[in-house]
């Protein structure tokens, strides 16, 4: 489908990307000036200003517009994030469809955006007054998206501040803009309103543009260094940022160790894991480790990587050769620290081959920081209050998976884990687009997810009468 070309950046210098799996050429976006940036804000803050009074049924139509446009577009869009992620076309299938989802979804919740009435008559002089309290638009959010998602993650901040009233300027990552600047010609195809919704391209410099810009939020997913640079720029407007995980995965001796197998397998090898939530520490309690190890190793090892577009292909590969022998610098340190190599461990090229690191110390580079990269690093735990607490003593806290059936080890992990999400009989990885999702300390501040982040990018009005 031929698309209108939107984008009223006219730029001579262009950014190209290339397949990281092959190197052939995908595509190419303009780049962005500052100047560039700061003038798509101006035009964001007149769209925003029109959009502010649109009714709920208005930004409902915008949206599910626009998830029929995603559909509609599914092949080509599947093809683009195949192609500039390395993600199988499996998984950008996937994606496609999650992202129409979080804009439906979008659409849908931003219909009950609703306020609430309070009596007055608890303080002196409040006995006939009631507050009203609503929730307007922030104004423009400024958008950054990571590679690794590049358009479910856009989705997910586009379509909660479209249902609540705002206007989105967006900066994707250069490592994979294409899928982001398809959506944007998908929504002038689909009729919505003039600067409501920009995208503009570049690195760091265009991202640090749009923080000093005179947006109202700034909505982040990427790595804690970007993410304070960008709060550094951006003073005192608003900030939604995930920043990462190092996220466990425990199982426990009454799990279904099948199923736990399998879990491990694809929340940790999706992407090439490149996925913020993955399981990046697996923890298997000493009475199953090794039974659990039996049956790891040869599921790993039938795991098929190679040509991403492949529809036989299990696990492409990492997006770029830094990341490959950032990887493999890692597995290699790690093995060099006394952990056992289980499978796995090399790499050709970009890719990276599905690695278990069996007994690894807790300081070893593949899980003192997040990896992002195909590689299982166990350990075994007898005590699980010790479990929790040496993943609590660490620096991020995003999700963690458990798989036990035992409720008061439910209860315990529950309880005592100081992350945003545990996962119950599931990955760590795992996520429904209208749930709560986010972390605490370095993972990040405030949640995505379409419910509540309507509210995130919306401001309180109380009125007293």
């Amino acid at each position: 489908m031929t698309l209108p070309q939107r984008l009223p950046i006219e730029s001579e210098t262009t950014l190209r990307i290339a397949s990281p799996f092959d190197g052939r050429s995908i595509g190419d976006v303009p780049l962005a000036s500052p100047s560039d940036v700061a003038a798509a804000v101006i035009r964001a803050k007149a769209a925003a200003s029109a959009f502010r009074g649109s009714t709920p049924a208005e930004r409902r139509a915008l949206l599910h517009r626009l998830a029929d446009a995603v559909a509609g577009d599914a092949a080509t869009l599947a093809g683009l994030i195949s192609g500039e992620v390395g993600k199988t076309i499996r998984e950008a299938r996937n994606e496609v469809r999650r992202a129409g989802n979080t804009l439906r979804l979008s659409g849908d919740a931003g219909t009950f955006l609703d306020g609430e009435v309070l009596h007055c008559g608890i303080v002196e002089g409040g006995a006939d007054k009631l507050a009203r309290i609503t929730w307007e638009p922030v104004g423009v959010v400024g958008a950054v998206t990571p590679f690794n998602y590049p358009l479910n993650l856009l989705c997910h901040k586009l379509g909660p501040a479209i249902a609540a009233g705002n206007a989105v300027v967006a900066k994707p990552s250069p490592k994979a803009p294409l899928a982001a600047h398809r959506l944007a010609e998908l929504a002038i195809a689909a009729g919505w309103p003039k600067d409501l919704f920009q995208v503009v391209h570049g690195g760091a410099e265009a991202a640090i543009a749009l923080a000093r810009a005179p947006i109202d939020l700034l909505s982040f997913t990427g790595g804690p260094a970007g993410g304070l640079a960008l709060k550094n720029a951006c003073g005192l407007v608003r900030c939604l940022m995930e920043l990462g995980g190092n996220d466990p995965l425990f199982v426990l001796p009454d799990a279904d160790l099948d199923r736990a197998v399998a879990t491990t397998i694809g929340h940790r090898f999706e992407i090439a894991g490149q996925s913020c939530a993955a399981v990046k520490k697996l923890y298997l309690h000493e009475d199953i480790a090794e039974a659990f190890l039996d049956r790891l190793v040869p599921a790993v090892a039938a795991h098929r990587t190679g040509d991403p577009t492949d529809e036989a292909t299990d696990m492409g590969p990492v997006i770029d050769h830094a990341a490959a022998e950032e990887v493999e610098r890692r597995i290699a340190a790690t093995i060099a620290g006394g952990a056992r190599l289980l499978a796995g461990g090399t790499r050709v090229d970009t890719l990276v081959a599905p690695t278990i690191l069996a007994d690894v110390a807790v300081d070893a580079p593949v899980i003192a920081d997040e990896t992002f990269g195909p590689v299982i690093a166990m350990r075994r735990f007898a005590d699980v209050g010790a479990a929790i607490a040496e993943v609590n003593a660490g620096a991020w806290g995003l999700q963690a998976g458990v798989f036990t059936n035992d409720h008061a080890a439910i209860k315990r992990f529950s309880r005592d884990l100081v992350v945003g999400g545990v996962m119950i009989n599931e990955g760590p990885d795992f996520r429904a687009e209208h749930v709560p999702f986010g972390g605490v300390k370095g993972s990040g501040l405030g949640r995505e997810g379409v419910r509540v982040a309507l509210r995130e990018m919306s401001e309180t009005k109380v009125v007293i009468d």
